[in-house]
């Protein structure tokens, strides 16, 4: 359980229903940094997160209420500094919104469920949808795979177990 988890009463990877807080209750509930980039559309430096060259197999949620945002699959090496994606899970897991902020064109993605700035999407990405899912790993929790964990579990256990034999 992350430390969003234990003091955000919303935080939740089953509840679907839409999360809508005053800033100042998102203040309370989020550590400084998670509140800067999800509710002030702040970006983390390139290459900081934790998420970047990161390979477990699993999902990915938002940071701020739990909801699932990413297949491990569909992360690739893009280069960019961010972790990247090409397909969000559901196209209610998150939302697009045009952002023209800083003399650009962009299309800003954010949370389906509580509406925290995620990152941009970008038309340069890999097959099979040629988008790039550049997000702030500040505001992205995982959670491994439980069946692929338990796999490994115990192919680990048959393969000690077959060097003791």
């Amino acid at each position: 359980m992350s430390d969003t988890e234990k003091k955000n009463p919303v935080y939740s990877n089953t509840d679907t229903s839409k999360v809508v807080l005053n800033d100042e209750e998102w203040q309370k509930v989020l550590p400084k940094e998670v509140y800067y980039i999800a509710r002030q559309k702040g970006t983390e430096r390139p290459w900081s997160s934790k998420y970047e060259n990161f390979s477990e197999i699993g999902t990915y949620y938002c940071a701020v209420c739990g909801n699932p945002l990413f297949k491990s699959d569909t992360k690739f090496e893009s280069g960019c500094g961010w972790p990247s994606f090409y397909e969000p899970i559901s196209k209610s897991s998150v939302i697009y919104t045009p952002d023209n902020m800083h003399g650009m064109q962009r299309t800003e993605v954010t949370c389906g469920r509580c509406k925290s700035h995620l990152g941009h999407v970008f038309d340069d990405g890999p097959p099979p949808t040629g988008l790039r899912y550049c997000i702030n790993g500040v505001v992205l929790d995982f959670e491994k795979a439980r069946e692929a964990e338990k796999k490994y579990k115990e192919d680990t256990k048959q393969k000690d177990q077959g060097k003791q034999e």
